[in-house]
């Protein structure tokens, strides 16, 4: 476990929620899970799902997604053998229907060259997998949970309380990249010398409240009651400010209410019919259209 500065028992949650991050978080493993989450299928039915990775890749992302006891491969008979999800990979589905949610609501919306005119537009239409991905490349890094976890319970806190707290073990000035990652990730603000969650950062209470729970092997309906994620304090939360470098997805959006639309067990993300993925939702997912002209103000990008 990492040695951070932490309560004993917020220590205890974040190096499970960090562990099991490290376990979904690499370049692919969504993917593979959720073409997995509706049935065992044998490995010549996985490859043409997944058909831009190659053996080399493929075979090394199931032996390690098996190690971590999220799949499994059974031989059904001499030369027929199976890859599904365990029970440990059954319950993740629906953590990474929340983490896909926040990512909807969140992220800045994806660019593409309009064919015919030739200029970027926003895309029509987000693929849930890429929302996770995306989401996870956010939080999944080192130090970003502790940091995350730490302002949540502290609140604005100076860069040397950061690092006493998170990186106890390493120098003050190496807090510094770490912190001004998430800023730039719109998950952090800095308001003179202190640093605090933006609004986009609160937002994460489901996201951590669902890992936390799959972590303990807790079912996802106690999620609500997390100690330090289960309610999200309305008032006085921190607004995002201006992107100058991307263009944000939505207009800063309003203060999640508390243990609130998006529950933890729902199977798939907000504002999409109530309904199991399917192979084809890998990459299209119906979700609705963004808005063609984009705001000024919004959440973290890609």
């Amino acid at each position: 476990m990492a040695t951070t500065g932490l309560p004993r028992s917020t220590q205890v949650d974040v190096a499970r929620v960090t562990e099991s991050l490290e376990m979904i978080a690499p370049l692919w493993n969504v993917r593979i899970l959720m073409t997995l989450s509706t049935q065992p299928l044998r490995y010549a039915e996985v490859k043409p799902r997944l058909p831009w990775l190659n053996d080399g890749t493929l075979h090394p992302k199931l032996r390690k997604l098996s190690d971590a006891g999220l799949v499994e491969r059974t031989e059904v008979a001499q030369g027929h053998v199976t890859y599904g999800l365990t029970a440990r990979g059954t319950d993740l589905i629906p953590v990474l229907t929340v983490i896909a949610a926040w990512g909807e609501t969140y992220l800045e919306t994806p660019l593409v060259k309009n064919k015919d005119t030739g200029k970027l537009e926003p895309l029509a239409q987000v693929a849930p997998a890429q929302n996770i991905e995306d989401a996870l490349a956010l939080i999944s890094p080192r130090h970003a949970t502790p940091i995350l976890w730490a302002l949540k319970e502290r609140g604005a806190s100076s860069a040397k309380a950061l690092s006493a707290a998170t990186m106890p073990s390493h120098r003050l000035s190496n807090i510094y990249p770490q912190v001004d990652r998430l800023v730039a990730d719109g998950l952090v603000r800095k308001e003179d010398r202190a640093y605090e969650l933006t609004i986009t950062g609160h937002a994460l209470a489901p996201v951590y409240r669902a890992l936390s729970a799959w972590a303990a092997g807790r079912p996802l309906a106690d999620a609500d009651t997390h100690p330090l994620w289960g309610t999200v304090a309305v008032a006085q939360l921190a607004t995002s400010g201006p992107w100058l470098t991307t263009q944000p997805r939505v207009p800063a959006p309003a203060p999640p209410a508390p243990a609130a639309a998006h529950p933890a067990l729902s199977t798939e993300p907000a504002a999409t019919p109530a309904a199991a993925w399917k192979g084809g939702d890998l990459f299209s997912h119906q979700i609705p259209a963004r808005p063609i002209t984009l705001p000024q103000a919004g959440g973290p990008r890609r």
